[in-house]
């Protein structure tokens, strides 16, 4: 295939959502159709490009001699890429029900198509540079949806959010900065830091980069945007927790790591050993205070902080298993999550309850919801066979297989928080079928969620179910498709 049809998954989503603007707002069916038909176009684009990668890369735009907007599809942009646009079509629809009775719908949907060629960007990024470009666009494309409800608590939410994305981006601009300087290859992805001329001060704006792309991975101490932006409409945390904004993060890390510093310069240092212990702190500090929240959805937004670490604490163990692990529960973790938030957004729009307390026989009357969601929660908790077990195995052999204490510590954080994981996913569910008797009220108008949003919810749970049980046939995917 021709390179220059890199631009149509990320610039057809663009275009066409700034256009759908100006779909009148009582034109509802119109814009749904002109919206899903979009991002359906969009994402067999995607898959098409990932099928029959073009071999030669795509200038769009020459800055100077040597900083380029280069577009290039690598193994590592396959999977971000296909995995976006495999959920993004299922949140599109689970959101024409959920938003149905929402204002300032076409704002929502028009933010909400941008974001996925901002998302696009990102995958097909074939410098660093590029992808900071897409990387801020994305912000600037989420933060309409965060604020979507235009309320005091909606708008505090989005000038946090706001604040703490702006601010990661100067941070990483330094370690960006640093790869243009001295990456005599374009510093394109896959050329390496060497030799360079103070190390540590290297070693410190990896550190800085690290830290600024670990805001919308939601690091510590960097993390608290996160659970605050849980009240934004559940399709919006649904793409926040589990696809666009963390995911990219989570993404950007690997960048900086195996892709531009390169895991030779920084395997063994000061630094590799400071963002090791950061991403399992933030592991077992996230498992409990998602244990404490009597929040439906802020305990899912907690358990996506700790969960975001595991992708990070397998990146920073810098070997080929700990590359393979991270992608692996990148790919399995976007799955359960956004099944996970499917599962509550549909308990608030029946029922309007946000508070584990009261979904105490909320069961009965919702199923399927709550049946879907306790796929997702075993899954979560990584029990086998379904596929956060796998990612979660596969995070602890590369642990073990390093050479570095902090690491093997590290099987030990995760044992913990699968523990507390069990705990705080799996009590919902229980609260909602196996409820006493006497709390069993108010409940008997309450009704199952249309297909609309059973039908996304039911295809992550089958998900769930299927790459764990051909979890060795998803891994040689990712191996062969990464190049190991």
């Amino acid at each position: 295939m021709n390179s220059l049809f890199f631009v149509v998954p990320i610039f057809l989503p663009i275009i066409l959502g700034a256009l759908s603007f100006v779909i009148p707002e009582n034109k509802k069916l119109i814009r749904n159709i002109f919206v899903m038909a979009t991002i359906v176009c969009s994402s067999v684009f995607v898959w098409i490009l990932a099928l029959n990668t073009p071999q030669e890369s795509l200038v769009l735009l020459n800055f100077t001699d040597n900083l380029n907007f280069v577009l290039r599809l690598d193994g590592a942009g396959k999977i971000f890429s296909c995995l976006s646009a495999t959920l993004w079509p299922l949140t599109a629809l689970y959101a024409f029900e959920y938003m149905s009775h929402e204002k300032r719908l076409k704002m929502f949907y028009s933010f909400f198509t941008m974001s996925f060629g901002a998302v696009m960007g990102i995958a097909y990024s074939s410098n660093i540079l590029t992808m900071y470009l897409f990387y801020e666009l994305l912000t600037l494309f989420t933060i309409p949806l965060v604020m979507h409800g235009m309320t005091e608590k909606h708008n505090r939410a989005a000038r946090k959010y706001m604040a703490y994305s702006i601010g990661g981006a100067a941070f990483a601009f330094a370690g960006v900065a640093f790869l243009i300087v001295n990456d005599a290859n374009d510093f394109i992805f896959g050329g390496h830091i060497t030799n360079p001329q103070d190390p540590t001060i290297a070693l410190i704006l990896f550190v800085f980069a690290f830290m600024g792309f670990g805001v919308k991975a939601a690091v510590f101490p960097l993390h608290s945007w996160l659970p605050t932006a849980s009240v934004a409409p559940t399709p919006v945390t649904a793409l926040l927790h589990a696809v666009a904004v963390v995911k990219a993060g989570a993404f950007a890390i690997i960048r900086l790591i195996y892709y531009s510093y390169g895991t030779t310069f920084i395997k063994g240092t000061w630094a590799q050993n400071l963002v090791m212990f950061i991403a399992m702190f933030t592991i077992l500090y996230g498992s409990m205070t998602a244990l404490r929240q009597r929040h439906f959805k802020r305990r899912l937004a907690y358990s996506t902080v700790s969960n975001l670490s595991y992708i990070v604490f397998a990146a920073t163990i810098m070997t080929k298993a700990g590359l393979v692990a991270a992608f692996c529960h990148l790919l399995f973790h976007s799955v359960i999550k956004i099944g996970a938030f499917f599962a509550a957004g549909a308990v608030l729009h029946k029922t309007e309850r946000e508070y584990i307390e009261e979904l105490e026989g909320i069961g009965k009357k919702m199923p399927l919801t709550f049946i879907f969601f306790g796929i997702s929660a075993l899954s979560l908790t990584g029990i086998p066979p379904f596929c956060g077990f796998i990612s979660k195995w596969y995070i602890a052999i590369a642990s073990i297989e390093a050479d570095n204490p902090l690491a093997v510590a590290g099987v030990v954080i995760l044992l913990i928080s699968a523990f507390l994981t069990a705990v705080y996913m799996i009590s919902p569910v229980i609260k909602a079928f196996f409820s006493r008797k006497d709390s069993v009220n108010n409940i008997e108008n309450v009704k199952e969620a249309n297909a609309l949003m059973q039908i996304p919810m039911g295809i992550c749970a089958v998900l769930c179910i299927v790459m764990g049980i051909m979890a060795t046939p998803v891994i040689e995917t990712i191996k062969g498709v990464l190049g190991i």
